[in-house]
């Protein structure tokens, strides 16, 4: 009964975890989820099975941790951005321009520095299991070209439920508004904002582009999306099937990863034989416009020494 509870339900010595999130079947995250789905039936001989519920069936991302937290669903998958309003060290990864390539960015993520920041959520009943692959995220517009950080003054974009996303496109010079990834394609289409940020394979996926004329790859943030379990969920387990669960979540990172490199590569070339034009602007105009924001996290206790860290890191 308690397990019912728990964002898992049991049969004999058979359990299974229910899995919500809000990205599409097509989305290559969808697809690291079924490969690890994949490797925890076959390698617990079918004892611990993953049940998935995609495109937002269970809740959006803030509903679905906080159902995480009572332990009504079992596992998720959110992007680092929101998980920051449950585990602060999380906010490392909103700062603009932090990692100097990709390879350093996963670097950062594969140390010590990011097995912290996965374990960080525990005191708020959450636990991260990896990182997945989200890419860089840029901005894109409906109606006006961004080539520096000045045409972005007066244009209300899109941002995820997370106080230094909102801080990063204010100090751009931009108007930060928080909405839920499902109510954009109306809120672009019917002006209710001027446009958004994200990774190419997210703006194809959602359709977004149909409504965005412009996309401006100037790669300000590259937050990771996070595979996150109840502790609830976790503490039911077996040592056993905590061990194989864990392995094949990271296993599913790296075929993700694979996955991801593809993915992004297709839609870009899509979205412009859709018409969209790609607008590649001087990434040093926005890395110094929010020089600001590096002094400010620098001085917190908490995320300045992590902060340190991840620069510090060749």
């Amino acid at each position: 009964m308690g397990c019912m509870l728990m964002g898992c339900s049991q049969q004999s010595d058979k359990k299974t975890i229910k899995l919500g999130h809000g990205l599409d079947t097509s989305h290559p995250v969808h697809k690291g989820i079924e490969y690890m789905a994949r490797l925890v039936n076959e390698r617990t001989n079918g004892e611990l099975s993953i049940e998935i519920y995609p495109s937002q069936q269970l809740g959006t991302e803030r509903e679905l941790l906080e159902l995480l937290q009572i332990g009504s669903v079992g596992i998720t998958k959110v992007g680092a951005s929101t998980l920051e309003n449950f585990a602060p060290s999380y906010q490392v990864f909103n700062i603009p321009f932090i990692f100097k390539s990709d390879e350093h960015r996963f670097r950062v993520l594969d140390s010590e520095i990011g097995k912290q920041i996965l374990l960080d959520g525990q005191d708020y009943w959450l636990r991260g299991l990896c990182y997945y692959d989200a890419g860089s995220r840029s901005f894109y517009t409906t109606e006006k070209r961004i080539e520096k950080p000045e045409d972005l003054n007066g244009l209300k974009i899109r941002v995820m439920e997370s106080k230094s996303a909102m801080e990063m496109v204010s100090t751009l010079g931009g108007s930060p508004t928080p909405l839920a990834w499902g109510e954009l394609y109306t809120a672009l289409q019917q002006g209710l904002v001027d446009g958004a940020e994200n990774n190419a394979p997210s703006f194809y996926s959602s359709r977004h582009y149909e409504v965005s004329k412009y996309y401006t790859i100037n790669k300000h943030t590259a937050n990771p999306d996070v595979l996150v379990i109840s502790t609830h969920v976790w503490n039911s387990l077996s040592e056993l099937h905590q061990a194989i669960l864990q392995q094949a979540a990271l296993e599913s990172a790296e075929y993700q990863k694979k996955l991801w490199a593809i993915a992004s590569e297709e839609a870009l070339a899509a979205v412009i034989e859709a018409g969209v034009q790609v607008i590649y602007p001087d990434k040093s105009l926005f890395e110094s416009k929010v020089a600001p924001l590096y002094q400010k996290y620098g001085m917190d206790k908490r995320i300045g020494p992590l902060l340190k860290a991840i620069q510090e890191m060749d």
